[in-house]
């Protein structure tokens, strides 16, 4: 075989042997780390790219490790949607990597390592063919997720990711006790093996099999995000430190990914029925969406604005699945993209506008009583890197940038991805009461996100204790990257939407996937 064919393992593999040299170095030697650690990002980029380039030109590439028949062996398959979102989690693995060389990384022990075992984990459960290895890719993406949680110590953080732990080792219980019955029911877990299988089962075993479907999706929602399965969502994500956040951002997109391929692919949409559990997807989606609304106007302190603006794409998301509509589903891939860039930078963007602040002041402006929490225990490693001049207006500008792509006001991505969304709803034969709402709350949850931002900007920029901060170029850099790639979305919108707009008809209409599989034996 070339190496192109060997394309859909490079993406695991690479993170993995990385991840695993970087435990024999000595700790002391972390810019040598951090450098091994970029390396292997850009590479991994480099892979995805390529990957990409494969996927467009042939179709699925599917690969079988060991070479084992696919209904015995591993089974990886590439398809567009899985090789650009591995390539979106290589940026925010560079970007993270290259945030934290500012101290981050010192803060505490393995972290360069624990971030490629999370990309690990993440490229895994985006390539796998089948149930069982995306249970072990989630496995070890939470893993690595809990020890990146931690990092940093602190005592907000360690009370967050307690509840972050708990709540996804029961989701990855019920996923075991899911795929159990599934596999039971139908003899395989085979994702396009199961395709063809789920319309066979018998009616007296269909029971079974609908259960273990619910217990694997409440599994997945709990990742994605859906309310009232997020509740561990904003604390974690607003305590953890920017870096880990800057990458957690991805795992909801996980959760979102693992819905659509599953939920699009085991019930194919014929017309004669509803598609099993479509309502249930559809209220979650809306209420999360709701729910992060009402959360970001709430919410006094910017992280806990940019973790809640997190859970409003995870609803958005989420409902427009449940659109099971071509146009809105390739709208909402490129929104997805679009809104894990812009909340990655926010997360990077954080730490340093609230630098040189007292602790909790966005919350001691409204209320102390309300909302005080304790103070961040912040690491005091040195500092690498040169401050930059000018520091208050690059980061304004990197504030306003970030919130224009999260509050979806043009021109940048964020606005094309809602557009788009808002513009293929239209488009629908039959607008229903469902679309109409997802409709008013696209266009209410960006209102909220321009209300909270706007306030917080006004105090960091505007009230009398704005201060000029010391800057790195290591910190402001990665903000930027990615924010250049949401510019870069934008300029390149028609050749981007048209790339989605083939994986959501794959997508919908998944033959060549299944065939390509199947036919692989």
């Amino acid at each position: 075989m070339s190496l192109a064919q060997h394309l859909p393992i490079l993406p695991i593999v690479l993170p993995l042997f990385t991840g695993a040299a970087l435990l024999l170095v000595n700790e002391r030697r972390v810019e040598f780390k951090a450098a091994i650690s970029l390396g292997a990002a850009l590479a991994l980029i480099a892979c995805a790219t390529a990957l990409v380039a494969a996927v467009a030109g042939a179709g699925p590439l599917v690969y079988r490790v060991g070479d084992w028949p696919s209904a015995f062996g591993i089974v990886l398959v590439a398809d567009r949607l899985s090789a650009a979102l591995v390539l979106l989690a290589g940026v925010l693995g560079l970007a993270a990597g290259w945030f934290s060389m500012a101290r981050w990384h010192g803060a505490g022990p393995r972290f360069h390592a624990l971030l490629q075992f999370l990309l690990m984990g993440v490229n895994g459960a985006f390539l796998t063919g089948d149930l069982f290895n995306l249970f072990v890719f989630f496995e070890v993406l939470l893993v690595a997720s809990y020890g990146l949680a931690l990092h940093g110590a602190g005592t907000a953080r360690v009370r967050a990711s307690l509840h972050y732990i708990a709540a996804n080792l029961l989701a990855s219980l019920l996923f075991l006790v899911g795929a159990s019955l599934i596999y039971g029911t139908t003899g395989t877990l085979n994702m396009a093996e199961l395709s063809v299988r789920i319309p066979a089962v018998a009616s007296a075993d269909r029971g079974l099999l609908d259960a273990g479907a619910a217990l694997l999706a409440v599994a997945f929602l709990v990742k994605a995000g859906m309310w009232p399965l997020s509740f561990w969502l904003p604390g974690t994500y607003a305590a953890v430190s920017p870096p880990a956040a800057a990458m957690f951002a991805l795992l909801t997109k996980v959760g979102v990914y693992s819905v659509l391929r599953t939920w699009l692919l085991f019930f194919v949409d014929d017309g004669t029925v509803e598609p099993y559990g479509a309502d249930v997807l559809m209220a979650g989606g809306l209420v999360t969406l709701a729910f992060g609304a009402i959360g970001v106007m709430a919410s006094q302190n910017l992280r806990r604005v940019t973790a809640y603006s997190l859970v409003v794409s995870a609803g958005t998301l989420l409902a427009a699945v449940a659109v099971r509509d071509v146009a809105v589903t390739s709208a909402a891939l490129y929104y997805l993209a679009a809104s894990t860039l812009g909340v990655s930078a926010m997360f990077l963007l954080v730490e340093l506008l609230e630098r040189g602040r007292a602790p909790g002041a966005d919350i001691l402006a409204v209320t102390a009583e309300a909302y005080i929490e304790p103070e961040e225990e912040l690491p005091q490693e040195a500092e690498v890197g040169f401050a930059i001049p000018g520091s208050l207006a690059l980061l304004g500008s990197a504030f306003v940038l970030c919130a224009v792509v999260l509050a979806g006001l043009p021109p940048l991505a964020g606005f094309v991805g809602k557009f788009g969304l808002l513009h293929a709803l239209f488009d629908l034969d039959r607008l229903s009461g469902a679309a109409w709402s997802l409709f008013a709350l696209l266009i209410v949850s960006g209102f909220a996100a321009i209300v909270a931002l706007a306030r917080a900007g006004v105090r960091r920029f505007w009230v009398g204790d704005a201060q000029v901060v010391s800057v790195r170029v290591v910190e402001i850099a990665p903000v930027f990257l990615l924010i250049g790639l949401c510019v870069a979305m934008t300029v390149g919108a028609g050749s981007v939407m048209e790339y989605l707009r083939a994986a959501a008809e794959s997508l919908h209409a998944p033959a060549e996937y299944v065939r390509g599989v199947v036919h692989t034996r």
